[in-house]
């Protein structure tokens, strides 16, 4: 075999392996580089020779001075001085015809065009851009409902070619601003460059109403709401409140009904477990505050409204009699006094202290003083933020405040995700939600006692024992027809059959002095005196006497909500009828369709 000749094929092969690259990469700068260069500068080519014939046809158009005229593509192919569609080179895509255009100047006595095409990620060498704005302050700003809007201007303005342009000559157009109408509106900046490409930049006004400032606009000097007011519904929580006034920089707000019945030396520690139930969300609007809590006398109670005793620091308290004299109007009207016998925050003496209602029978008195033993109305008070924003509402019952504390239900959301407090429409009936329970289920209290065909469904022990307490598996007894003869009028589908505990006393019945417990496996049962919103609801088209599962093994002593809201504190025979406010435990897969969980728009749930 030859050795030079072998030697000489390799070079060969090493050089045409050589050219074949080379060949290779000519094609692809050709294909990739050359070609759609040379392309799209065809394209310039004709979009600038369009332009100059436009001109020529229409020399009255050409600027004159240190004016520019700026004519778009688009402008050119409607008037016919273009036909070819241009497309991004190698592909089937069209170049823009409206970021497009050919700007004309007059320059040292003749006319120079300026042509951008742009076509994808190609586009012409030549200045396209504004200049670059930046504002002083913030580019959202909020601003109080009244307040005056303050132009804070330009920092600086800053263009690729002109380099730094003087702020004085950017335009500021507020027009949009309304500082009487809470919204968002925007405040536009404007520039442009010596080859008139605009520079815009916008600032996001907010204008909010501040809660403590709508309730001192409301109030004026005194600071609190008082007489027959309609404006001053607010939702918290997941409930319904009404706003007391402002108090220091923040505002205090109390339940606009009772939510349970409590014996009064229990309620501080009821109180620890009603704020258990407000949202986390929700609770960080709260702040802080000390309670008047005066002790009185039946001389004083009605008149006093300056305080000298007060709490500790809380996170939660109830009405006194303070809060509700500066409430009253002088016709004697009043938007606090409540249709239940409500407690305040006031002693008598060291075994009563003082109630309150709209009315009691017998007196035309607006206080009257109870043992602490009895189990009457607690109305939550609580001190939000005053600096919390509105974000919804107009203050009436409809339609209240909302400051956004925590966000609604939506469709496919599961029901034991929700608040307590919220509303569900279910089987024709309206219920709330007490709690979301560990194993998914979510217990709900009926809105309303029991109807049927608009006949109050009742209920009374029909057994020979001398001591009736609360039992689901004894024939004749309350809480067994509850359990087994109810079910006829609800549509029991979405509930399910869930194990309780039935509180049982030695003696009187208060909270947290139950001697015993017993649990039962029910699909229905009585509400507990001490759950959140077991209080007679008197939104409720249907409103009676209801039993409560909290009985004593003392002769005759039960546990019923009065039809005027309060809670029966006597003895209970068994020849007693009253209604039926059935609780129970909805199914783990309920899920809400729709509906944002209030009393005028409740939850519609599937399953």
């Amino acid at each position: 075999m030859d050795l030079k000749k072998i030697i000489f094929d390799k070079k060969k092969y090493k050089y045409y392996k050589i050219a074949g690259v080379v060949i290779v990469v000519v094609l692809f700068l050709w294909f990739l580089v050359i070609y759609p260069f040379i392309t799209f500068k065809g394209y310039e080519n004709q979009v600038e020779k369009a332009a100059r014939r436009y001109f020529e046809l229409n020399d009255n158009q050409l600027p004159t001075g240190t004016r520019i005229k700026t004519l778009s593509v688009q402008e050119l192919f409607d008037q016919a001085y273009l036909q070819d569609d241009f497309y991004v080179p190698l592909t089937k895509s069209p170049c823009s015809i409206t970021e497009s255009w050919v700007k004309v100047r007059r320059e040292d006595g003749e006319y120079k065009y300026y042509t951008y095409l742009k076509c994808g990620v190609i586009s012409s060498v030549v200045d396209h851009k504004g200049p670059e704005i930046t504002l002083n302050g913030e580019e959202e700003i909020t601003l109080d409902r009244g307040a005056t809007y303050e132009e804070l201007g330009v920092k600086s303005v800053v263009d690729n070619s002109d380099g730094k342009l003087n702020v004085d000559d950017v335009k500021i157009d507020a027009s949009d601003v309304d500082m009487n109408t809470p919204g968002t509106y925007e405040v536009k900046y404007s520039i442009n460059d010596s080859l008139n490409n605009k520079g815009e930049a916008t600032r996001k006004v907010k204008v909010v109403s501040r809660l403590e400032n709508v309730v001192k606009e409301d109030t004026g000097d005194s600071g609190v709401y008082s007489g027959n007011v309609t404006n001053n519904y607010m939702t918290f929580s997941g409930m319904l409140f009404r706003i007391l006034g402002v108090d220091g920089d923040n505002v205090k707000i109390v339940a606009e009904q009772d939510v349970s019945n409590v014996n009064y030396d229990a309620i501080d520690k009821w109180l620890d477990y009603y704020y258990e139930h407000i949202p986390s969300d929700s609770r960080k609007y709260v702040v802080k505050n000390k309670y008047c809590n005066m002790t009185l006398t039946d001389e004083n109670v009605a008149s006093v409204t300056d305080c000298d005793s007060y709490t500790k620091e809380a996170n939660v308290s109830i009405l006194s009699a303070t809060d509700l004299n500066k409430a009253t109007a002088a016709d004697g009207t009043n938007y606090l006094y409540p249709q239940s016998m409500s407690w305040i925050r006031n002693e008598k003496n060291e075994n009563e202290a003082y109630t309150t209602r709209s009315f009691y029978y017998g007196t035309t008195a607006k206080y009257m003083s109870f043992n602490k033993n009895y189990n009457l109305g607690v109305r939550p008070v609580l001190t939000i933020k005053g600096d919390s924003l509105i974000v919804d509402g107009d203050g009436s019952f409809e339609n209240p405040y909302s400051i956004g504390d925590f966000t609604k239900g939506k469709a496919k959301d599961k029901v034991n995700t929700r608040q307590s407090g919220e509303y569900i429409s279910y089987s024709g009936m309206l219920w709330r939600i007490v709690d979301a329970q560990d194993d998914g289920t979510t217990k709900v209290i009926a809105d309303a006692t029991l109807s049927n065909n608009g006949v109050f469904v009742t209920a009374r022990y029909d057994t020979d024992d001398e001591v009736n307490v609360y039992n689901p598996k004894q024939n004749g007894n309350v809480g067994y027809f509850i359990n087994n003869n109810t079910t006829e009028y609800i549509d029991m589908d979405y509930f399910v059959n869930k194990e309780i505990e039935v509180p049982i006393y030695k003696k009187a019945i208060k909270y947290g002095n139950e001697s015993s417990t017993k649990k039962y496996k029910v699909r229905l049962a009585a509400p507990d005196i001490y759950e959140m919103f077991t209080a007679a609801d008197f939104h409720a088209q249907n409103t009676s006497s209801y039993w409560f599962i909290n009985s004593s093994r003392r002769e005759n002593t039960k546990a019923v909500m009065a039809e005027i809201g309060t809670v029966l504190y006597g003895d209970l025979y068994n020849y007693a009828n009253y209604g039926v406010r059935p609780v129970g435990f909805l199914d783990k897969n309920c899920t809400i369709v729709r509906g944002d969980g209030s009393y005028n728009n409740p939850y519609i749930i599937s399953k």
